[in-house]
């Protein structure tokens, strides 16, 4: 909703990464893709990216595939998955996509938006992926239904 699709499957992709990782196991590309059902190419991509910014690690061979770092993953907030993949936070953008909006030039919606938008803000700096992740072990929440 707030997020671009490969922002959305890039979350996905890491919660899912650090849950395998904290179960003991890699996550292959394939199991990562079907998972957070998205296409594998498109999959690899994200992933890379993951990577790229030391997110998620790539283990090379034939017992390889992605894994977390399980002391990394208790820092790693959700803002750094987000700015990986969509390389900024929706905050500064209008939500009607004005160009000039601002509290001098408001659009319609800016002023009852602007505390929407520092909650969402807060809740990117404060949810860190192992959190993300034992909820989704535990059962509280889920990937996909």
């Amino acid at each position: 909703m707030i997020f671009s699709k490969a922002c959305e499957y890039g979350i996905k992709a890491a919660i899912y990464v650090a849950e395998q990782s904290i179960n003991g196991n890699r996550a292959s590309l394939k199991g990562i893709s079907k998972e957070i059902d998205s296409p594998i190419a498109f999959t690899a991509k994200i992933l890379q990216t993951l990577v790229k910014n030391n997110i998620i690690n790539s283990v090379k061979g034939s017992t390889g595939g992605f894994e977390a770092d399980l002391k990394k993953i208790k820092k790693i907030k959700l803002i750094e998955i987000v700015v990986a993949i969509d390389g900024s936070l929706p905050e500064g953008k209008c939500v009607l996509g004005l160009s000039k909006c601002s509290e001098v030039s408001p659009c319609p919606v800016h002023n009852k938006y602007k505390h929407i938008k520092r909650d969402i803000l807060e809740m990117l700096e404060k949810t860190t992926l192992d959190g993300m992740s034992n909820s989704v072990i535990e059962g509280l929440s889920c990937l996909k239904n």
